[in-house]
């Protein structure tokens, strides 16, 4: 088995880290803006690796066992998708002391840690690209990336800068890795986190690096720093290229976050969903599967909540579908007690710590759907089996030896009877099964279960525990 043992078993928490907690105020730039604040593309507020540290006790209070953190090395802006310095902790984030603390307390209590890898292009304050700008075609470093001509247009109005950037941003020029020591700094930036404690690596932007052999070596580097390191590909489509034994372990599962959404506002219907999902499975080898970042919203998304039209009911279904699906699951900070946001920068608002502005109920579902996947190994390990896909309902198991479990949804505002087939799950005549998220017991008759469901809602169907 290639992909790491423990991605499986995870339950991820994805930080924006300027918008998490501010646990040193001494580290602020001058112009912080107050906590709270309308997040906007330049504005800090003071979110640093102090304050994830602080609040420890409530990420380990919500289940998680690992964590992806945004862009925190050195930048200018507050996304940090412009690294000036990949060596350096953004001193408005810490120092590398304040993140060899981090690393050692989330250790210390089982949890991961993945970095979020911007390989593909820099930002202008970059060393090399900076010096391009000072000494043009005299630059030793004007390999390093693609300059059409110079003098380099890095300040210059219109669509079309004489350097390659990504989707032209002037401000992001993009790596040339075919120059050997462009490929050998980034891989080295890649070798030294891990050597610092970091247990992989999430990668922006992959696909835009379209050479096999720089992904290829850059899992050996990271694979032979650390066998167990995840390396986790943002990928948006169904492309099983990127999910192997020469590139990523798993990927962000957009697909399976792009199926669910349009059925639940109601602009796609059951067989699309079915669709999609049957196009997932087909495509990628069960390890991979098993290995992808599963989601409902993240730093480049709508808030999910915001998605569903604030319906918090919408949200709890969706929860109890993701965290019985296969694959690492992932709550992006915030969701989980009903944070709400448009597309970004509006989806990155600070975390709002008085919980009087918390959805409760939400966040106890929340709490109470990990807990029970954490405590239940066949929602960890257990094949997917799909059970029903008709009538506006939807229903798959999970199979882990003897044992089955099934998860049963009704995605419309009108209740319904779901008739779920037993056979396959060796549920016989007679047998019981529980609800196990409200204790109902249900009994098989005739090789089915036929069970109520209310609108929007879903069921944890097991044996009673």
């Amino acid at each position: 088995m290639s992909t790491p043992y423990w991605v499986q078993d995870a339950i991820f928490y994805q930080i924006f880290p300027d918008r998490f907690a501010n646990g040193d105020p001494h580290n602020d730039p001058p112009n912080v803006q107050p906590w709270g604040s309308p997040p906007t593309i330049w504005g800090f507020q003071g979110g640093d690796l102090r304050g994830i540290l602080q609040h420890l006790d409530y990420l380990l209070g919500l289940g998680i066992t690992a964590i992806y953190l945004n862009p925190i090395f050195a930048a200018s802006s507050n996304h940090r998708y412009n690294t000036s310095d990949y060596f350096r902790i953004d001193p408005k984030l810490g120092s590398i002391e304040d993140f060899r603390d981090l690393v050692d307390a989330l250790h210390q209590n089982s949890i991961r840690l993945i970095l979020d890898g911007v390989f593909n292009h820099c930002g202008r304050g970059f060393f090399a690209f900076a010096d391009i700008l000072e000494n043009e075609d005299n630059s030793p470093y004007k390999d390093w990336f693609h300059i059409h001509e110079f003098p380099v247009d890095a300040y210059g109005d219109g669509d079309s800068p004489n350097y390659l950037c990504w989707w032209n941003n002037r401000s992001l020029p993009k790596f040339n890795t075919d120059t050997p020591e462009v490929r050998k700094y980034l891989l080295d930036v890649a070798r030294y986190w891990i050597e610092q404690g970091a247990d992989g690596w999430r990668l922006d932007v992959p696909n835009e690096i379209n050479d096999d052999s720089f992904w290829e070596e850059f899992r050996h580097v990271v694979k032979l720093a650390n066998r167990d390191a995840y390396i986790l590909g943002e990928i948006w489509d169904v492309n099983p290229r990127w999910a192997n034994d020469t590139h990523c372990d798993g990927l962000m599962n957009y697909p399976i976050r792009d199926a669910l959404i349009p059925l639940l506002q109601g602009r796609e219907n059951l067989s699309q969903f079915n669709d999609r999902v049957e196009r997932f499975f087909k495509a990628y080898k069960r390890e991979n599967i098993f290995a992808m970042y599963c989601t409902l919203s993240t730093h480049d998304t709508e808030r999910i909540k915001t998605l569903m039209g604030n319906d918090s009911i919408k949200v709890k279904l969706l929860f109890q579908f993701q965290m019985a699906f296969p694959g690492a699951q992932a709550v992006y900070y915030g969701d989980e007690i009903g944070l709400e946001g448009e597309r970004d920068p509006d989806c990155r608002r600070a975390f709002p710590w008085r919980e009087t502005n918390w959805d409760r109920d939400l966040s106890q579902w929340v709490r109470r759907l990990i807990a029970l996947r954490k405590r239940m190994p066949i929602l960890r390990h257990g094949d997917y089996l799909r059970l029903l896909a008709e009538n506006d309902l939807y229903a798959y198991a999970r199979v882990l030896g003897e044992e089955s479990f099934v998860m049963a949804m009704n995605p419309t505002g009108k209740a319904r009877q779901v008739s779920i087939p037993c056979t396959r799950l060796k549920w016989q005549e007679g047998q019981t099964v529980q609800n196990l998220l409200e204790g109902q017991i249900y009994t098989v008759s005739g090789s089915k279960l036929k069970i109520e469901l209310p609108p929007w809602s879903g069921l944890w169907l097991g044996r009673p525990v």
